[in-house]
């Protein structure tokens, strides 16, 4: 067998983790801002259709987040075989998670169109909203089953540490689906569902081209379910541990609309931007989950010791700089959301803690992608069910029962986030996640 010519040196290389990173950080942000352009087109249409495409689109995010779980999972397990030296085995198991993709997409078109209707329904009462976001829903979901194949094929092609087809598959389709779409809307006459069709044609043909790039590798394409249930428990614990950060960001909001519109407002506004900084740096922990795997299918315990502290101190170093970004931007960024001065003046109570977050987020989402890439999954789920039911939980309804405002939420968000951060760099210090073999 052919060892794969990763080294210590070369695989903990700054400029390597940049090449892996930066394309994987445009891929991340393709689908927000098609969103944008979608929900501007739309908008347009008027406050009903607008009303229905953000019920509606809540759904289909929730679905896009199954995607990544998915391709978060397939990384490690494709680039462990990497970097032992077996790219065809690599690609092999992007197969079996294409396999997944496909039933599990199916499953979901099917299920939406029938369940589409009592599940806006529950999200925004029955009327003309949830009847507009069920005919939307209906047909956006037939592009579920490509929507998930591109995770697929994103999660192994990052796996064999190629970041540059997927930038390519997924901008492509999704420039297209921005033309196409207002065409849809206006021209062509179809409305709200004209907006649902383009998604579709941008998720169907991503999904198609992924597909494409797995026939070209010339690798068996049957079915294994020995592997596709591999990959299922390993999905099983990403899953998992996202319930709880939903769970958590949800009760956040709804504490904070408790509190006032004002305060709820304020929230959104520091919940987007500390989200936005997190797919920034969602992206260096990608190429973690890429650089990690390799290295320890190389049997290179050493050099992913070494990566995964680099990684943390470049994780570090991007929170700082968005610290300062977000601290010198105080005075401004709040009233570009809002003209209310109520609103910008409680954005002034959780500025402080977003801002004190960023340099500590840094570090654990660069150790989150460590230890995804090390197949450590098991270990984040349980630490994140203990920090958020634990930590982040408590300190939300504490902070709704002792009447603590938005501070008290944010402070909660940033225990959560530091309970986080010591049980990871305990992790990192003891050097169990540290694995090696093709697969873990």
């Amino acid at each position: 067998m052919i060892r794969s010519p990763l080294t210590p040196s070369a695989v903990a290389s700054p400029r390597r983790i940049a090449t892996l990173a930066l394309p994987a950080l445009v891929v991340l942000a393709a689908e927000p801002l098609y969103v944008l352009v979608d929900t501007a087109v739309v908008g347009h249409l008027g406050r009903l259709p607008l009303a229905a495409l953000a019920v509606a689109g809540t759904v289909m995010t929730l679905i896009a987040w199954l995607g990544t779980v998915l391709a978060y999972g397939i990384t490690g397990r494709a680039a462990r075989r990497f970097g032992s030296g077996d790219r065809a085995a690599a690609v092999a198991e992007g197969v079996q998670a294409s396999w997944l993709a496909l039933g599990v997409g199916v499953l979901v078109a099917l299920a939406m169109q029938l369940g589409a209707g009592p599940l806006v329904e529950a999200l925004a009462g029955p009327g003309e909203v949830a009847d507009a976001a069920g005919r939307w829903l209906r047909v956006a979901a037939l592009g579920a089953p490509g929507l998930l194949l591109a995770a697929a094929g994103n999660g192994w092609l990052r796996g064999v540490q190629n970041t540059r087809r997927p930038l390519w598959f997924v901008l492509g389709p999704n420039l297209l689906s921005a033309l196409l779409c207002p065409l849809l809307v206006y021209p062509v006459g179809w409305g709200l569902t004209g907006s649902a069709v383009a998604n579709v044609v941008a998720q169907t043909i991503s999904g198609g081209l992924f597909v494409a790039a797995l026939v070209s590798e010339r690798v068996a394409l049957r079915p294994r379910p020995g592997v596709i249930r591999q990959q299922l428990v390993l999905s099983r614990d990403l899953l998992v541990r996202g319930v709880a950060f939903q769970a958590s960001f949800l009760s956040a909001t709804a504490v904070a609309a408790r509190f006032g519109a004002a305060a709820v407002g304020a929230h959104q506004i520091a919940v987007q931007l500390w989200f936005f900084t997190a797919l920034v740096l969602d992206a260096l922990a990608i190429a973690a989950q890429a650089l990690i795997g390799a290295a320890l299918g190389a049997g290179d315990d050493a050099g992913a010791r070494a990566l995964a502290r680099r990684v943390a101190l470049l994780g570090a170093g991007c929170g700082v700089a968005f610290a300062v970004l977000i601290a010198v931007g105080a005075g401004v960024v709040p009233g570009l959301f809002s003209s209310d001065e109520q609103v910008r003046d409680q954005a002034m109570v959780a500025w402080p803690w977003l801002v004190a977050l960023q340099p500590v987020g840094g570090v654990v989402f660069a150790l989150d992608g460590v230890l995804i890439g090390a197949g450590d999954v098991r270990y984040l789920r349980n630490l994140t069910i203990v920090a958020a039911f634990g930590g982040f939980l408590p300190a939300i309804w504490l902070s709704y029962a002792f009447d603590l405002g938005l501070g008290g939420i944010w402070a909660g968000l940033f225990l959560f986030v530091l309970l986080r951060l010591v049980a990871l760099l305990l992790r990192l210090r003891s050097g169990g996640w540290a694995v090696v073999g093709a697969v873990r």
